[in-house]
């Protein structure tokens, strides 16, 4: 799932100046900006699948406020959590590289984007020879990153067999997946997956394997290309076999 993250700048620090009618000539206190909202990632044990971030394509943040007077720090901007799924192990890819997500436990979170961090007020400057600053720190400005969200699925059980031994039709009828179904050999190039219910509302994650020939483990047919590239962790069911 490709989304659009943006997360928010953070708001201004304030220069200001104490004055009061007993003190028209006080010290500076000027508050910090408050910190932009960041894009977090959410672990929840509910979720199968990203299908309800199909229709979300911008995470957008909110800013945070500037700083005020009396040294009054500014609201943090609003975080935008995404919820993910837990139980297969999510995981998000960064362009180069991918990083997998930490969380393994319901609710924990992990931070996708980073908001900007709110600008310094001008009391954080005052020194002994700069008793009053006029200036401030301004916020720092909020990332826009596409993201690509990716789901890896691990199957619990995997149907290997000959090609045409109907693999793709045995899925094709207990789960609603729809792989591609023909009389020629090697109608499935790439591992089909689909989602098998049973009783008391639980399920299992069958996988439809291309069809393996004799000598497959050599190179032959799509033995290599298959199990090189697909990391193969489930209970295995021989169709086609006699």
């Amino acid at each position: 799932m490709k989304i659009n993250c943006r997360s928010g700048s953070g708001g201004s620090g304030s220069w200001s100046l104490f004055r009061d009618k007993l003190n028209s000539k006080g010290g500076p206190d000027g508050g910090d900006g408050g910190a932009g909202g960041s894009v977090i990632l959410r672990g929840n044990e509910q979720l199968w699948t990203l299908l309800h971030l199909k229709y979300k394509k911008h995470v957008i943040c909110d800013n945070g406020t500037n700083g005020g007077k009396g040294r009054k720090t500014g609201k943090r901007g609003a975080d935008q959590i995404l919820d993910v799924p837990l139980r297969y192990g999510s995981q998000r890819s960064l362009r180069p590289a991918r990083c997998c997500l930490r969380s393994r436990k319901d609710n924990q979170t992990e931070v996708l984007l980073t908001g900007g961090r709110g600008g310094l007020g001008n009391w954080n400057f005052k020194s002994s020879v700069n008793q009053t600053p006029r200036y401030a720190q301004p916020g720092e400005d909020g990332l826009d990153e596409w993201k690509v969200l990716e789901l890896k699925v691990l199957a619990d059980v995997g149907l290997v067999g000959f090609p045409n031994a109907g693999k793709s039709t045995l899925l094709s009828v207990v789960s609603a997946a729809k792989p591609e179904i023909a009389d020629y050999p090697f109608t499935t190039l790439v591992p089909n997956l689909g989602i098998v219910k049973y009783q008391d509302y639980q399920s299992f994650v069958m996988a439809d394997i291309p069809g393996i020939i004799e000598g497959a483990s050599e190179g032959k047919g799509l033995g290599s290309s298959v199990f090189a590239s697909h990391r193969t962790e489930f209970y295995i069911t021989f169709f086609g076999a006699g």
